[in-house]
C-alpha cells in the first residue's frame, strides 16, 4: 500500500510542479521579479526531486543479488536522502542568493500581472498535488499525528512529498506577499525579502528530511506495536517458552529483519526444536507480513543469567528477563 500510495502521489507531485514551473518562469521573464525566479527552481528541484524518487522506487525492487543478499530495499532511503540535498542546495540556498542580490540591487516590478496570476494558479496546483499527499498518507498514518508520522514513517516517499508540497504552497503565500508588498510600496527590496524567507524555509525542510532519512539509512528497528506482535508469536508456550532477546532491522519500507534467540526446553530432541523453529517463523510472518527475513537461535532460558545482563540500557531489545 505504501509503494503504490507513494508512486500516486509522486506522480501528482511531478505533473504539478512541471506545469508550475513552466508558468513561473514566463512569469519571471515578464516581470523580472526574484521571488518568481526563486520559485521557478524551486519548481524544477521539486520536478527534479519527485523523478529520483521514482527512480529510487524502481531500482528498489531489484532481487537480491551475491553481493547485495538481502536485496536494495534501501535504495529508496538514498533517494530521498539526494531529494534533501537538491532541496537544500539548487532550492534553498539558491532563493537565498537571488533575495540578497535583490535587496541589494532592488528594481521595480514589470507586469505586476504574471507573478500575481501565475502565483496564484500555483498555489490551486499544488493544493491539489498536497491534497493527494494527505489522502494517501491518511490510511497509513493511522491515529498517528503528522509529525509523528513523518518522523516514524519507514516509506520514505509520502513523507517526502508532504513536506516538499506544503513547503511549496508556503514558498508561494510568501512569494505572493513578497510580490504583493513591492507592488504596494513601489519597493523592489519587498520581492528580495520574500525570496530570502523562501530560501530559509526551504533550507529548513531540507534539513529536517536530511535527519529523518539518515535514521533511516543507518537502520531503524520495527515500530513497537510490529515488536510485541514478533514476541508474541514466536512464543507458543510449548516448546518455545520466551524470547531472550531479539533485534529487528529494516532492510527496506517493506522488509523487515528478525533476529531472535529463543528459549525451548532442556529435553527437547534436535527435530521438535527445528519444527517448533519453522513454525515461529511462521507465526511471526503472518503477525508481520513484512519480517521476511528471519533468523531464530534455539538456546536454554536460564533465570539467573538472565537477571544478570545483558544490561538493557546498552543493549536495546536485549534480554527479556522481565517477561
Amino acid at each position: 500500500m505504501s509503494a503504490q500510495g507513494g508512486t500516486k502521489a509522486i506522480v501528482a507531485a511531478l505533473a504539478a510542479n512541471l506545469a508550475i514551473a513552466v508558468a513561473k518562469f514566463v512569469a519571471f521573464l515578464f516581470s523580472g521579479s526574484s521571488s518568481m525566479l526563486a520559485e521557478s527552481v524551486h519548481s524544477v528541484a521539486d520536478s527534479g526531486n519527485q523523478g529520483l524518487l521514482l527512480l529510487g522506487g524502481k531500482k528498489a525492487k531489484r532481487a537480491a543479488s551475491e553481493e547485495h543478499p538481502f536485496g536494495y530495499g534501501r535504495e529508496r532511503y538514498i533517494y530521498s536522502f539526494l531529494v534533501a540535498i537538491v532541496l537544500f542546495t539548487v532550492g534553498g540556498l539558491f532563493a537565498l542568493y537571488e533575495g540578497y542580490e535583490k535587496i541589494t540591487h532592488p528594481h521595480s516590478l514589470e507586469h505586476w500581472y504574471w507573478p500575481v496570476g501565475v502565483l496564484v494558479f500555483a498555489i490551486v496546483a499544488e493544493s491539489f498535488s498536497f491534497r493527494t499527499a494527505i489522502k494517501e498518507s491518511n490510511p497509513l498514518r493511522g491515529s498517528q499525528s503528522w509529525v509523528q508520522f513523518v518522523r516514524r514513517a519507514k516509506a520514505p516517499e509520502l513523507p517526502v512529498v508532504l513536506l516538499e508540497d506544503l513547503g511549496a504552497l508556503v514558498g508561494l503565500v510568501l512569494a505572493l506577499g513578497g510580490v504583493g508588498l513591492a507592488l504596494l510600496t513601489g519597493d523592489g527590496v519587498w520581492d528580495g525579502i520574500g525570496t530570502l524567507c523562501i530560501g530559509v524555509l526551504l533550507i529548513a525542510i531540507a534539513i529536517v528530511l536530511a535527519l529523518e532519512t539518515k535514521s533511516l539509512l543507518l537502520g531503524e528497528s520495527a515500530d513497537a506495536e510490529s515488536v510485541r506482535r514478533i514476541r508474541e508469536a514466536a512464543v507458543d508456550g510449548d516448546t518455545v517458552t520466551r524470547v531472550i532477546h531479539m533485534r529487528t532491522l529494516h532492510l527496506g519500507p517493506e522488509e523487515l529483519l528478525v533476529a531472535a534467540k529463543i528459549a525451548v526446553r532442556h529435553d527437547d530432541t534436535a527435530g521438535r526444536v527445528a519444527g517448533a523453529i519453522d513454525a515461529a517463523e511462521q507465526r511471526i510472518r503472518e503477525a508481520v507480513p513484512i519480517a521476511r527475513v528471519i533468523y531464530l537461535e534455539p538456546d536454554v532460558y536460564d533465570a539467573a543469567r538472565a537477571a544478570a545482563g545483558p544490561d538493557r540500557a546498552k543493549t536495546p531489545g536485549g534480554a527479556d528477563a522481565a517477561h
